[in-house]
């Protein structure tokens, strides 16, 4: 009898238990790792055409460079991963601009090859919502896109 009564008590006060909230988890971005092959070339390519700021690589392991991309959000370049990347233009790296006209005149000083989202080569893609964007590849070939979402909110 005293199992049961013990039991039932337990099942009560089971109710007033704090559960985790799943509501509760919350994330926020933090960095993007890019396994490149060549890391001083990738590097110069994301400080001169897109001036990210180099930053100090906490893990100190050769082959590993930071970039910063402002309010603690990072670019990590890694050139010890000897593994092929397959790539496409739908896995490619978003980012916003106020000064969308000038950027594209930045990638055509670089000689750096963009098209709309169909591949029409030196053209601006304009979304229904009048969204301009671009797409571009790194020495890699990973894509970039450039969009002007901060001034149309």
């Amino acid at each position: 009898m005293k199992k049961i009564t013990l039991f039932m008590i337990a099942l009560t006060f089971a109710g007033f238990l704090p559960a985790q909230d799943k509501s509760t988890i919350t994330f926020t971005f933090d960095h993007l790792a890019l396994s490149v092959k060549d890391i001083d070339r990738s590097a110069e390519f994301y400080k001169n055409v897109l001036n990210l700021n180099e930053i100090i690589n906490r893990t100190e392991i050769p082959g590993i460079r930071w970039f910063s991309f402002g309010d603690g959000k990072e670019l990590h370049l890694i050139s010890i991963i000897s593994e092929e990347v397959t790539l496409n233009k739908a896995v490619h790296l978003a980012l916003t601009s106020t000064s969308f006209d000038e950027f594209v005149k930045v990638l055509e000083k670089f000689n750096v090859q963009y098209s709309d989202w169909p591949g029409t080569p030196n053209t601006v893609n304009m979304r229904t919502d009048g969204i301009k964007q671009i797409y571009f590849q790194d020495p890699d070939g990973y894509w970039i896109e450039v969009n002007n979402v901060v001034q149309m909110k």
